[in-house]
């Protein structure tokens, strides 16, 4: 099933998609998606980013392939909804899309073991790691500023439940800007799979209902501008669009 978040008629409201196709808000009225503003779809715990799980993203970076997870937290400032302007701030060189598999965790768990690690999993939505080149250096440092800044997280617009994924490692991965192809990869090429980061990550801290892990980019970052539209596809759940805005 599909689920989403918006506002609509002066408040926030929870739906979800029915057998048609339609939109409908938690008292089961009909909802036109060209009348509402889109939210996340989920309110997150803590966000658990990781930089370089794709090795053809390593190499097109000069980096070398991580022998564990590097792992950064995304901040709640970050995170807007399907729709909603990204802003391109003053003085920047260079900013990136980053076309991303996030994963929903939806029941507590700590020291969760690999093959137990997906009933830990509730579903999955797209995530844009939005990326200011400028401030990465080496990216084992944590990248708080160059991923940290006001709308640098789009995400959404749909939260699918994980039964309607067949195979979260077989999803095709897409970013388009202004509708010229940029970005195209596959989550089986992923170094470091779900189960394995679940179990990683749940060794020293619990995850809890609504944490989320942002799997990391494939190869194919570019510059954006203000104006582009960035346009990000991943197979089976849906499109998440947002424009780039300059900072005011």
């Amino acid at each position: 099933m599909k689920h989403a978040r918006f506002f609509w008629q002066g408040g926030i409201h929870e739906g979800t998609v029915d057998a048609g196709g339609r939109l409908r808000d938690e008292a089961g009225r009909e909802v036109s998606t060209t009348d509402i503003a889109w939210l996340p779809p989920l309110v997150p715990h803590t966000v658990y980013g990781l930089a370089l799980n794709y090795s053809d993203h390593a190499k097109e970076l000069q980096l070398e392939v991580p022998k564990d997870p590097v792992l950064f937290i995304k901040a709640p400032n970050t995170f807007i909804g399907h729709g909603a302007p990204v802003v391109y701030p003053s003085g920047v060189a260079y900013m990136h899309y980053e076309v991303e598999l996030a994963v929903v965790i939806g029941k507590t768990g700590r020291n969760i073991k690999r093959e137990h690690a997906m009933e830990y999993v509730s579903g999955f939505t797209i995530a844009n790691d939005v990326t200011v080149r400028d401030f990465v250096g080496n990216l084992y440092r944590p990248p708080i500023k160059a991923k940290g800044f006001d709308t640098f997280g789009p995400m959404g617009p749909w939260l699918i439940d994980k039964e309607d994924i067949d195979d979260p490692h077989q999803l095709t991965l897409r970013t388009y800007v202004n509708d010229e192809l940029r970005q195209e990869g596959n989550s089986r090429d992923l170094i470091f799979t779900i189960d394995y980061l679940i179990e990683y990550i749940s060794s020293f801290t619990t995850l809890y209902p609504n944490d989320m892990i942002w799997t990391g980019t494939p190869k194919g970052v570019s510059h954006v501008y203000p104006g582009d539209v960035m346009r990000l596809e991943i197979e089976g759940i849906g499109v998440l669009e947002n424009r780039v805005v300059a900072e005011q």
